[in-house]
């Protein structure tokens, strides 16, 4: 079973893409980013990128610290596709190739860019 985290724009969510619907459709379907998987996955952890002018490190080292608690972990974070749509039309200062570097350097996690393609 692959473990993921899925990272969004905060300034998205629940704004314009109520409640990740997409994600989650795609993530049944398998389609999009989620075409990767042939096994299950199991959803571990969601979180936003921490608002502008982008608080994504932050954000995802409290993600991680709570996931430690817990006793859980994630194998893939997946940047989300409001991410990225906002990160390449909207003016977000993230610079999403930077992101996934710097989060795949800090983890040693694979990252993942998009989750759909809706």
């Amino acid at each position: 079973m692959s473990r993921i985290a899925i990272m969004s724009c905060q300034n998205i969510k629940d704004k314009m893409c109520i409640g990740c619907v997409t994600c989650f459709k795609a993530m049944q379907r398998k389609d999009g980013e989620f075409a990767r998987y042939k096994d299950d996955i199991q959803v571990v952890a969601m979180c936003d990128c921490g608002g502008c002018p982008g608080l994504a490190m932050p954000k995802l080292n409290l993600v991680r610290h709570i996931c430690n608690q817990n006793g859980v972990d994630f194998d893939v974070l997946h940047l989300g596709t409001c991410l990225v749509k906002a990160a390449k039309t909207s003016g977000c200062p993230i610079d999403v190739d930077n992101l996934k570097k710097m989060i795949e350097d800090t983890t040693g996690k694979e990252v993942v860019i998009g989750t759909h393609n809706y």
